[in-house]
């Protein structure tokens, strides 16, 4: 059986420059149908958003999905939190890690998997400011290097 390519609706590019990704889990989301719609035509905003976790559920906060044009009353709030779904021992590993060593979950990305949106969630460590400055330097230092190979062909 062929295995199935993530169609990606929207990605958190903010989340790999504030945070060292550990680990990435994959998560579903618990959604209504004109939020579906909303993910399908593209307007999700995952910019500010983190992951919370409460008696044993973890819980999307933040997660903008932009109200369906088509949905008139049967559209939800843009930023209730979602519940996402994944199994118990996942979830209590990562309830202990952001307990004790400062850990955040983040949303990476949201994507299609069989016709299911999915939500990529990333265990994360924050950077300081020096980290992003390095990662900066490293960036533009590979681009000048891309740019010299260019010139010379």
């Amino acid at each position: 059986m062929p295995k199935e390519e993530k169609q990606y609706a929207a990605k958190n590019k903010k989340a790999y420059h504030d945070y060292f990704v550990e680990e990435v889990y994959e998560a579903g989301i618990e959604l209504y149908g004109t939020e579906i719609k909303s993910i399908r035509q593209g307007s999700v905003n995952l910019k500010d958003s983190w992951c919370q976790i409460k008696n044993g559920e973890i819980f999307a906060l933040g997660m903008h999905i932009s109200p369906y044009e088509k949905g008139n009353i049967f559209n939800r709030d843009p930023l209730r939190p979602k519940r996402l779904l994944m199994h118990k021992r996942e979830i209590n590993k990562l309830f202990g890690l952001t307990k004790q060593q400062g850990y955040a979950i983040i949303p990476l990305g949201v994507y299609f998997v069989n016709g299911r949106a999915k939500l990529e969630v990333g265990l994360c460590k924050g950077k300081k400011l020096y980290d992003k400055r390095e990662a900066a330097a490293e960036r533009d230092a590979k681009r000048s290097i891309d740019r010299t190979l260019k010139s010379r062909d």
